[in-house]
């Protein structure tokens, strides 16, 4: 398979297209470098384009015959309120993705949708209930999902997937700085020597998901014959205590949380997928426990269920 991996120097792109090149795919890798960096790539064996995914006249001519897209390049800044910008980077640019995917012969795209598609819904989050946006990155998301079937039903030889990442955490994903998982942002006050602060009383949950779990799904999608929705998560539960108890475990230190009042009336207290659908339709369901990826992430490599 000869595939373009859009968003390649980023956290989950980075990812996806090492393994791709791993696995002996030839990999095309995409990104501006306006968040994502060089060092994400440094192990990376294939070409690379320079050029923003939205200006389409920079790229299509360089990237050559493709077979598979695996679109995750898009503007994840969640505070950002230049709601023209963010549509015109995710959306507008998936549109004309598509478009040059479909003249030239791609058979499949599978692309990078978000859970916070679900916004404060009701867990478990399944992809048949309604979309709620909080925040214009979300809705860019729902959006593309809407692009995506509107162009299935024109141009039905391309395969589209869109994956709906739960809080991914994982390698590579420091250039995110403040928008880089708690997992992180935990690790590095408590290598720090400081005593992790979370809101209290560390019982709100998240469902989180190892970021190769998520390169597997993505390349599990990409060799069924697949259209439509699909949430990546774990399908489970784990609070921010346990964070920090699997935190301490995987560091070798024994600090206490650093509880604090939550200031934000609209916080979401909880998030959990189901993974049916994933599993059901592509044989997808994660291998990772929070715990395991841990200690795979900051502690060693580990076994994990086959």
């Amino acid at each position: 398979m000869r595939a373009l991996v859009t968003g390649a120097a980023g956290f989950v792109g980075s990812n996806l297209a090492l393994e791709l090149s791993r696995q002996g795919h030839q990999v095309v890798a995409l990104d501006d470098f306006s968040v994502g960096n060089f060092e994400n790539l440094q192990e990376f064996s294939g070409g690379v384009v320079g050029a923003d995914i939205a200006d389409a006249s920079s790229w299509r001519s360089r990237v050559g015959r493709i077979d598979a897209v695996f679109h995750q390049a898009a503007l994840t800044d969640t505070t950002i309120t230049d709601q023209l910008k963010m549509m015109r980077v995710n959306v507008e640019a998936f549109r004309d993705l598509l478009e040059w995917a479909a003249k030239s012969g791609v058979k499949k795209v599978v692309y990078a949708s978000s859970a916070g598609v679900y916004g404060d819904g009701s867990v478990p989050m399944k992809e048949s209930a309604p979309k709620k946006p909080l925040n214009v990155y979300a809705f860019s998301k729902s959006i593309m999902e809407n692009v995506a079937a509107a162009f299935s039903k024109t141009r039905p030889k391309i395969e589209l997937v869109g994956l709906r990442y739960f809080n991914v955490f994982g390698p590579r994903e420091r250039f995110k700085g403040k928008f880089s998982s708690m997992i992180w942002q935990l690790s590095q006050q408590m290598k720090a020597g400081k005593r992790p602060r979370i809101f209290e009383h560390g019982e709100q949950y998240r469902d989180h998901i190892y970021v190769k779990d998520v390169v597997r799904a993505n390349i599990m999608a990409s060799a069924k014959r697949v259209r439509g929705v699909y949430n990546v998560c774990t399908g489970k539960k784990t609070t921010f205590n346990e964070i920090i108890k699997y935190l301490n475990s995987a560091l070798g230190q024994s600090l206490e949380p650093d509880y604090f009042k939550n200031p934000y009336s609209f916080y979401q207290n909880e998030t959990l997928g189901d993974p049916g659908a994933a599993v059901r339709d592509f044989k997808f369901s994660a291998k990772y426990s929070v715990e395991e990826g841990i200690r795979d992430y900051f502690g060693g490599q580990i076994s994990v269920r086959a």
